[in-house]
């Protein structure tokens, strides 16, 4: 499969051309591009060593690591094992699923304080779950990145249509893209919704796969989780794991309900499957958060929180939507299934956030008598909050995006449809095929190094 090119590219190669690096940390979900991104990155090295902890072929180093007390110890057994000398400056040791060797997490402190100038790239699916078990360890030993499914820009890269994407971030209300190009964009964007971003479903379109190929290869990756689910059934039902994620997709867009999970299970546990899913990067908390000041994470409310699943085709098939109906659809509330454009705006707000932060995302919620109102999420712009509000169709009065300018005196508000670039008085419109402008280019997530 050819490579994709993604943003975390950037990020990988100014930590590889660092003067001081300490041992990288990739944080994402299973399968949206980890490994992929960093045999691209091995490709600058003379040396490249991957090892792969869940493979059985790496047994014998995963004992090398379990024995090893030193980095001298640990770089004469791999040379031994697989004839590639661990030199600074020239080889890049990849170290993939680690959390399931935990010697080797733990013997990350040896590559910083022994050979801070070797390249270490370390990547999980699980590993702050397992972390959990090692309270000695010192996260302040790495440095993280995190990964996500694809975004729309990425996507369209993988369909070589680098050209729209330029065309999509020069574009403002000044300077709209032209009819022609905005159609072109909505298209590729319910696309996107439809198939996700997972890199294999996006590949397999970009070469010319069906849509059905499309919906097998997505079928295939949730077995793929559910079967990872059954690797901790020691701690964690699997059947539970898969109701909640289940019901992650049911809830989008509205206040999460643990009860709707399984009635006949006790509430501290529904939590811990939900935070299980979260480490596990399936699933992402959406904060409720009063507004009124920076950080944004300084009033949220936990009662009120949301939940979003990690990718928007594997949410339509969870729910079992017709894809081909949102693809044939005219109108937004057709292709809105299950709030799923919501969906996508959160995940393109964190798929453009910086890579070196952990997102946070915040919506804005007045829940009292006789006055309710909701703006669909917060983000931070410098100093200021901006609210954004994610519209059914072209047209809409905006009344809680209005009224929360005027309850906290916003510069201005943010209002993403399928509209065109516009501006309107206080309200800049940006279409949605653009809303990682807004992460990227212009604003950004409140978020913790």
């Amino acid at each position: 499969m050819e490579y994709i090119k993604r943003e975390i590219d950037k990020s990988l190669a100014a930590w590889k051309n660092a003067a001081q690096h300490k041992p990288l940390l990739l944080r994402g979900a299973r399968r949206v591009g980890k490994s992929s991104s960093v045999r691209e990155l091995g490709k600058q090295f003379e040396y490249f060593l991957e090892i792969n902890f869940e493979n059985n072929e790496y047994t014998e180093a995963k004992k090398v690591f379990e024995q090893s007390l030193s980095y001298k110890m640990i770089a004469d057994a791999l040379y031994t094992m697989f004839g590639i000398s661990l030199e600074a400056g020239k080889t890049l040791l990849f170290l993939d699923e680690i959390q399931s060797c935990a010697d080797a997490i733990s013997a990350l402190r040896f590559f910083y304080e022994e050979m801070p100038e070797l390249h270490v790239i370390v990547a999980d699916s699980f590993l702050e779950f397992d972390l959990e078990e090692l309270p000695s360890y010192d996260v302040d030993r790495i440095t993280l990145r995190f990964m996500y499914p694809l975004s729309f820009s990425e996507y369209l890269g993988a369909l070589k249509m680098e050209h729209l994407s330029e065309a999509i971030k020069a574009a403002s209300s000044e300077n709209p893209l032209s009819e022609d190009l905005h159609h072109t964009a909505l298209k590729h964007l319910i696309n996107h919704i439809a198939i996700g971003g997972m890199p294999e479903v996006v590949a397999a379109y970009a070469q010319g796969g069906t849509l059905a190929e499309c919906m097998l290869i997505l079928d295939s990756l949730m077995r793929s989780y559910y079967d990872d689910f059954a690797k901790y059934q020691q701690k964690i039902s699997p059947s539970l794991l898969r109701r909640t994620l289940k019901s992650i997709a049911k809830q989008t867009g509205n206040r999460f309900n643990y009860s709707e999970i399984l009635r006949e299970v006790r509430y501290e546990t529904l939590k811990q499957s939900v935070e299980w899913l979260v480490f596990a990067g399936l699933a992402y908390p959406l904060n409720m958060t009063g507004g009124n000041g920076l950080p944004l994470g300084a009033e949220i409310n936990q009662k009120f929180c949301r939940f979003l699943i990690f990718d928007t085709g594997v949410m339509l098939r969870i729910l079992g939507e017709n894809i081909s109906d949102i693809l044939l659809a005219e109108k937004f509330e057709q292709i809105n299934k299950g709030n799923v454009v919501e969906l996508f705006v959160g995940l393109e707000l964190l798929k453009n956030a910086p890579p070196n932060l952990a997102g946070e995302l915040y919506y804005w919620l007045r829940n009292i008598r006789n006055s309710h109102a909701q703006v669909d999420f917060l983000i931070q712009k410098n100093s200021k909050i901006v609210p954004i509000e994610v519209k059914s169709g072209t047209t809409g009065k905006m009344q809680s995006l209005n009224l929360f300018m005027k309850e906290k005196q916003s510069l201005y508000g943010i209002r993403t449809s399928l509209e065109n670039f516009a501006e309107y008085n206080k309200i800049k419109v940006y279409p949605l095929y653009a809303i990682g402008i807004l992460a990227n280019y212009e604003l950004r997530i409140a978020a913790n190094p």
